[in-house]
């Protein structure tokens, strides 16, 4: 995806949180074509290089890497005017931990000059070897999706949930080991990424947010409510919570509503972006709801990271309404058709685990393309017309449709 982009882009950027890999990524795309720069703004004698004179340290032929650009906005328009006089593609392949165009101290977001990337924790799929094809296969194939059946069951798929997708957490196979990576990872964080977008006076206060938000992931984000559990005032939550979001800390999925669903509520929904560092925050605290959001928290991750690669063009919400109904997951492609997925830390399924799904499909109609309960049990299941219990692997297990026999 990334050679395709420099092939006919002139900038390319290559967005994704801390330790993800994007800087070997990028280096591994750059392999084998001529003339390559590569500047590492972590490095303080480069940057400050490029603080001092942001036009010569742009000034060098074919392709420049610069790696954690974000550490220098100044030099954002001097790329503006390089690619503006040099218009060929491929001129400059940009990594940030941090969403590069949602920063305010970036004056301009290069529209139609460049293309964004977004890198996230490895998936089960890039993890076990899998094919990763669950979004393309379900709207392929839509009432008719079929898959295997599963030999995971609930302790296998909490296992994976709490070990996450960080590659360093990953190589860590013992469980005190991979939490003070994750104690590290958030050190890190706190005290050098957060600073670098925004000027925090009270890291505290941020510190107890993200513990705060790790309680309730996968639920709706409620500010008030947050204000007053943490006797912080609601605009410096909104603050908080858009820098953690900017860093790939936590991800905010939109609600989804139609003419159809008049009664939908309009609050988003907060996840973690990766499920092993929620768990890792929730050490100590296990119950049926933790765990549960937990669950939520890793399927959600799964289909984030598999929208970036699917072909079919589809975009994550979740759904409730003012009667009570919600369902955890709503796909919606281009052609306006859903596919709806609850989620469901159990290795058993029930008819009323269906509730809100039905309740979609009686409101959508023909746009109801699929709904799906994924559980940890060993089978799929039919419970209906276009409705069915799925094992929760199916969504690295199953092959997209050209792979299919």
């Amino acid at each position: 995806m990334v050679k395709e982009a420099l092939a006919d882009t002139r900038v390319v950027i290559l967005n994704g949180a801390r330790q993800t890999g994007k800087s070997t990524l990028a280096e591994q795309c750059l392999r084998g074509m001529p003339e390559v720069t590569k500047r590492y703004l972590d490095d303080k004698a480069t940057r400050t290089s490029a603080e001092t004179d942001p036009a010569g340290f742009l000034d060098a032929p074919g392709t420049m890497m610069i790696d954690e650009v974000q550490r220098v906005p100044d030099l954002w328009l001097s790329i503006k005017h390089a690619v503006d006089r040099d218009p060929r593609p491929g001129h400059f392949l940009l990594t940030g931990s941090a969403r590069l165009l949602g920063l305010s101290s970036l004056g301009d977001s290069l529209p139609g000059r460049s293309e964004t990337i977004e890198l996230f924790p490895l998936s089960q799929g890039e993890i076990n070897g899998t094919p990763d094809g669950f979004i393309d296969a379900v709207f392929a194939a839509g009432a008719d999706f079929r898959t295997g059946s599963s030999e995971l069951r609930r302790k296998d798929y909490l296992t994976a949930a709490a070990r996450g997708g960080y590659p360093e957490a990953i190589r860590r196979t013992a469980p005190r080991r991979r939490a003070q990576f994750y104690s590290s990872y958030l050190d890190d964080i706190m005290s050098r990424d957060v600073h670098q977008v925004a000027d925090i006076r009270r890291g505290s206060d941020m510190r107890r947010l993200v513990a705060a938000l790790a309680a309730q992931t996968s639920g709706l984000l409620n500010y008030s409510r947050l204000s007053a559990d943490l006797g912080i005032p609601v605009t410096t939550l909104r603050d908080y919570v858009d820098i953690l979001e900017l860093i790939y800390l936590v991800r905010l999925v939109p609600a989804w509503s139609a003419n159809a669903t008049a009664r939908a509520i309009s609050t988003p929904k907060l996840t973690f972006t990766d499920s092993g560092l929620a768990a890792y925050l929730l050490t100590g605290v296990t119950n049926d709801t933790t765990t549960g959001a937990i669950m939520e928290t890793f399927v959600l991750g799964e289909l984030t990271r598999q929208l970036t690669w699917s072909t079919t063009m589809a975009r994550l919400h979740h759904y409730r309404d003012r009667d009570g109904y919600e369902v955890d997951a709503v796909l919606e492609d281009n052609a306006g058709r859903i596919v709806a997925i609850e989620v469901k830390a159990a290795e058993t399924i029930r008819p009323d685990d269906f509730r809100g799904l039905r309740a979609l499909q009686r409101r959508l109609g023909d746009r109801f393309h699929a709904g799906l309960v994924l559980y940890c049990g060993d089978q799929q299941l039919p419970f209906g017309d276009a409705l069915t219990g799925v094992p929760i692997s199916a969504l690295w297990t199953t092959p997209p449709p050209e792979l299919q026999v």
